[in-house]
């Protein structure tokens, strides 16, 4: 934590700009020498000034060190130091200071800064020598300085001298010293050595306008990727030693995506996450996905139970799953427990209290299998939240999101969340598996910065940051706040700590092991084919993805041969039926080249979908691909993978207008064209024929019994489909056929 006395922000600017001036030298060292300049307290200073371009000599090679300094030098240097525009300035109105003096942009500068003022005859003194009095005042203004140290007494600087603090100020700071016999002299004259060690001490020294530095690790979206939290604890602890207070949130989606989630349901992942010590964690949409087993949502309610932390949703209501009875607590909560589920709690962090509540995705209900349970409006839930925090006092407030960072706005992301809610300092997001990259503001590489609300008008600042995906990194940020709790983002810091770079933790991989041993036995099981090369899973978020495909936006050869399986499956039962489909965000991994094993399958398909055959219209087909491509060229989980027709489209169309025809083989095996009014068969997984992405479609045809239900488990119709190839190839099957053009296609939205 950083505590001084605030500092109005253009101090801090100023001492920003003055050591950017002095380390960003203009001209070599070598090429310096100035032959009066000795070994000596002056030597660094004066060299680092000119090599930075801010002072010069004499033309015979001197510097003079030892020569009193006027007050129109002393403008002349610190305008250089701090950088300030000397051309585009209001007259000063100094009678000895006419346009044209070699010193009246400096010195008009610094007047208009209020850095400096002249005499009450309405004369600068510009060729006054400057006094020690004088200098101390004009650098801890100009520089921004303030008594964080404990200052020198001083005889002749007596309570009440009309430089007492500035000298107070610059002594604290270690700028300059008095002399032996205990005075500081604040009539005695400066020479130019000394004014070039005094602008440089003052230039570097570590001023702060925060009154309090909130950090924050962050980390979302495991997706059951366990083997290397081991390491994560081990870069917890080691940033823990460093910063005492810092908490550590959880944005969700620890369920699904590896064997230790389908063999252990939660309890696996529980067993580090406890071990981590996690402030808070909120539930993502993946956190529902057991909903409609026999079990219903029984691991999910373990989960919460066994958990040694708070979980956080503001906009979940459980009260119609009587799983969740006594669970959860809404409003805001000042001594959140572990184990339950709360709206918004209130943290004290070294001294301060800092208000978190969490959100999980609305998209939830058309992507898991939530049941009973209702997700109401973000935005109103969050204004509720931030109200709640701010009536209690608390102006230091976190929203720890699953809702994306600019996922799709018809449901809710964190930038809309941003610019909607005012009062909320940091975001710490996940679900759309985003590392920001903003690059805005230095410091902030790792995260972007919202100045605007939704009318464009300027708001308070409100930070959002995410930690990419499968615990690849630790994310942290540092956010310092002023007296008044507004962030101030140029002394705000975020990074990304990769997790890779970190020794294991022993305990971690003493409580991980029987899960791993467990999982080791049934991953390792081979199904009995090879890949000869591997069959990629692509996101655009991948580190090296620079063409922008990924599973969610492009036709792949992992998708062909899933709904190809499914397809042969699906004739089995019904064999009217002319295609098959599976949603892009239902296919989580790759398979390596090699022998393919039971792991693997899994991790490609790891939600237990079932395989279902459906009866649709062409009409109601053709607006699903609509559908599947209304966010193109953006990622959507909902992208629609096909076998068994030829899909041909327009991306340059608007949303809603892109395919221009549905071909399908009939039972000679020729492309024929879909009919709108005809009615077909097709195969999908439950998750899709339910209306699953979005699909409302396709959820009128559930409902209004259409929908036939196979029970087949969709890895083991992957596995047994690979099992029957001769030759596995990455090379999609050109199922999908864009319009070729040279144009950029527009993003789409849903409608």
């Amino acid at each position: 934590m950083s505590r001084s006395t605030f500092v109005k922000a253009t101090a801090a600017a100023a001492v920003f700009a003055a050591t950017a001036a002095i380390v960003t030298p203009v001209q070599a060292a070598e090429e310096l020498k100035f032959t009066d300049v000795k070994e000596g307290s002056h030597k660094d200073a004066i060299y680092a000034l000119a090599e930075a371009g801010i002072i010069s000599g004499y033309g015979d090679g001197t510097y003079g060190p030892n020569n009193e300094v006027t007050r129109g030098q002393v403008a002349k240097i610190i305008a250089g130091a701090l950088k300030l525009d000397t051309t585009t300035v209001e007259d000063p109105a100094f009678s000895d200071v006419p346009k044209g003096h070699q010193y009246y942009g400096a010195i008009a500068a610094l007047k208009q800064a209020n850095y400096i003022s002249g005499y009450g005859d309405g004369t600068y003194g510009v060729n006054d020598p400057l006094t020690r009095g004088q200098m101390a005042k004009i650098i801890a203004g100009a520089f921004g300085l303030t008594a964080i140290g404990e200052a020198k007494q001083f005889a002749d600087v007596p309570a009440g001298h009309q430089y007492k603090e500035a000298v107070d100020i610059l002594t604290a700071n270690g700028v300059v010293q008095g002399f032996e016999d205990g005075t500081y002299g604040p009539a005695k004259h400066v020479t130019r050595g000394q004014v070039a060690t005094f602008v440089h001490k003052a230039a570097n020294v570590e001023t702060s306008t925060a009154d309090f530095t909130l950090s924050v690790m962050h980390q979302n979206d495991i997706h059951g990727h366990l083997d290397n939290l081991p390491k994560t604890v081990t870069a917890v602890e080691q940033i823990r030693a460093e910063k005492e207070h810092a908490l550590l949130l959880n944005a969700g989606d620890a369920f699904t995506g590896t064997l230790y989630f389908s063999e252990f349901e939660g309890q696996a992942d529980l067993a580090l996450l406890n071990l981590l010590n996690i402030d808070a964690f909120t539930l993502g949409n993946h956190e529902f996905d057991l909903g409609s087993s026999p079990a219903g949502h029984q691991a999910l309610v373990d989960f919460i139970k066994g958990a040694n932390f708070p979980v956080l949703t503001a906009n979940v209501d459980f009260s119609k799953d009587d799983k969740f009875a006594g669970l959860h607590t809404d409003g805001v909560t000042e001594n959140a427990e572990a184990g339950h589920i709360y709206s918004a709690i209130v943290k004290e962090v070294d001294g301060e209290k800092v208000g978190i509540f969490g959100l999980t995705t609305a998209e939830t209900a058309d992507i898991s299998s939530p049941g009973s349970i209702v997700f109401e409006d973000y935005i109103e839930e969050s204004q509720k939240a931030v109200d709640a925090l701010t009536a209690q006092g608390i102006d230091k407030i976190i929203a720890l999101t699953h809702i994306g960072y600019d996922d799709n706005v018809k449901y809710d992301n964190d930038l809309h969340l941003a610019a909607a809610v005012d009062g909320i300092d940091l975001i710490v997001g996940g679900h759309s598996h985003t590392t920001i990259v903003a690059g805005e503001y230095e410091g902030l590489e790792n995260a972007a910065v919202i100045t605007e609300n939704l009318a464009g008008e300027t708001k308070e600042a409100t930070i959002i940051v995410q930690a990419y995906q499968y615990n690849d990194i630790l994310g942290t940020v540092d956010v310092a706040f002023d007296e008044n709790g507004h962030v101030i983002i140029e002394e705000s810091v975020s990074n990304a700590v990769k997790i890779a770079d970190f020794e294991a933790n022993a305990q971690a991989e003493a409580i991980l092991a029987p899960f791993k041993e467990q999982v080791a036995n049934v991953s390792g099981t081979p199904i009995n084919v090879t890949a000869v090369e591997a069959l990629t899973n692509p996101r655009s978020s991948d580190e090296g993805n620079t063409t922008g495909v990924s599973v969610r936006n492009a036709e792949t050869a992992l998708g062909n041969y899933i709904t190809e399986g499914m397809l042969e499956k699906a004739k089995q039962y019904a064999p009217e039926a002319i295609m098959a489909i599976q949603n892009g965000g239902g296919i989580r991994a790759s398979i390596d080249a090699g022998d393919i094993t039971v792991g693997e399958v899994i991790s490609v398909l790891p939600f237990g979908n079932t395989l279902a055959t459906m009866d649709v219209t062409g009409a109601e087909l053709t607006a699903a691909f609509e559908h599947s491509f209304s966010q193109y060229p953006k990622e959507s989980g909902g992208f629609l993978h096909v076998a068994g027709a030829t899909i041909t489209v327009d991306p340059l169309k608007e949303a809603g207008s892109r395919i221009v025809s549905i071909e399908y083989k009939n039972e000679a095996g020729e492309l024929v064209a879909l009919q709108a009014d005809e009615t077909y068969t097709i195969a999908t997984n439950a998750f899709t024929a339910k209306g699953g992405d979005g699909y409302t479609m396709f959820g009128k045809a559930y409902a209004e019994g259409r929908v036939t239900d196979l029970g087949l488990s969709d890895w083991e119709n992957f596995r047994d489909y690979l099992q029957a190839q001769k030759e596995l190839s990455n090379t999609p099957k050109g199922n999908i056929v864009l319009v070729e053009t040279t144009e950029e296609a527009p993003a789409g939205n849903l409608e």
